[in-house]
């Protein structure tokens, strides 16, 4: 009696566990966004947010693509390094070829490197956030090699069209927020109900279950790596065209803020649970503090701080409710 009495109770505070974990995300997100409305007047205006989104385009691309590994079980701290790297060759083949032939590179570059980054870890046996450490600093010197550590520009009569991805688009958008939303849109489609998600999940939630129950686990997360890398090389270029260049140092630690925002968005570190648009949400909601901080006029020293703390505070709770849920 004792055991069927706990059944449901278990069952119960699963359910709740979930909802806090899809729901509270959202719940912190439009209190903020009430916060600033009602302290600053400029908050609210058309071309704050509009700035809002594409600013949170580049942070945003690189969550989604470390939500996906994430949620396979595997870290990816080489956003960062391949971003800068398929910008360059983005660059470089703009000068050669022209800016199309120049942007499909540089996206066919960012899915090379995944698919590199991937196979080191999965043949390699090494942890995935060592094995992805090691790789991000070689991948940041084969880019200080490429550009022989000086920042490398389209040509001159090529600078306005390489500049695209600035431009307003739908709405007033601008393009690099639409392509943003539209990349987003599609990988979430593609994790939340294609059998390649379902699978991605079930090797993030039990790796051995999923092997023996007949999932190419490493084929899988090979794949994971892949996206990560496309995303990570779309927003190489977004900052590329934002800056009209691109450089060895481009993005230097971002990949942390994209794990943060994944984290923050309520992907459990432990992988198998969690969803792209709580990454996207936990970008927004990184992105807004900087922006709050900004509008309001606070030191900005602070920032760090307040990212910090809601990271401890994602991870606490995710285990807090995994243990609940137990």
């Amino acid at each position: 009696m004792k055991a069927v009495a706990l059944a449901p109770l278990t069952r119960g505070n699963g359910r709740r566990g979930a909802r806090v974990r899809d729901y509270g995300i959202l719940v912190a997100l439009l209190a903020m966004v009430l916060a600033l409305s009602l302290s600053t007047s400029t908050f609210l205006s058309v071309a704050n947010l509009v700035n809002l989104l594409d600013q949170c385009s580049i942070v945003g691309l690189l969550a989604a693509g470390a939500t996906v590994c994430i949620l396979c079980g595997v870290f990816d701290l080489t956003a960062s390094a391949t971003l800068a790297l398929s910008a360059i060759v983005g660059v470089q083949l703009t000068r050669m070829a022209g800016i199309g032939v120049g942007f499909v590179s540089a996206v066919l570059a960012g899915a090379l490197l995944g698919l590199v980054t991937g196979v080191i870890v999965v043949r390699s046996g090494v942890h995935s956030f060592i094995a992805t450490l090691a790789t991000s600093i070689i991948y940041r010197g084969v880019a200080v090699v490429a550009t022989a550590g000086v920042i490398v520009y389209p040509l001159a009569g090529q600078a306005d069209d390489f500049g695209m991805l600035t431009w307003p688009s739908v709405f007033g958008l601008t393009s690099a927020t639409v392509l943003f939303v539209v990349v987003v849109v599609a990988l979430g489609l593609l994790v939340s109900a294609t059998t390649f998600g379902r699978r991605v999940y079930a090797v993030g939630g039990n790796i051995e279950a999923a092997r023996l129950s007949g999932i190419r686990v490493g084929q899988v997360q090979v794949a994971a790596y892949v996206l990560s890398g496309i995303c990570s090389a779309l927003a190489g270029l977004i900052l590329a065209s934002r800056a009209g260049s691109a450089q060895s140092s481009m993005a230097t630690g971002m990949e942390l803020s994209a794990i943060a925002a994944a984290v923050i968005g309520g992907t459990s570190i432990l992988g198998g649970s969690g969803a792209i648009w709580r990454g996207v949400v936990g970008a927004l909601l990184l992105t807004l503090i900087g922006n709050g901080f900004n509008l309001l006029g606070w030191d900005t020293i602070y920032q760090q701080v307040v990212q910090g703390c809601l990271i401890l505070l994602a991870v606490a709770v995710d285990r807090y409710l995994r243990t609940r849920a137990t």
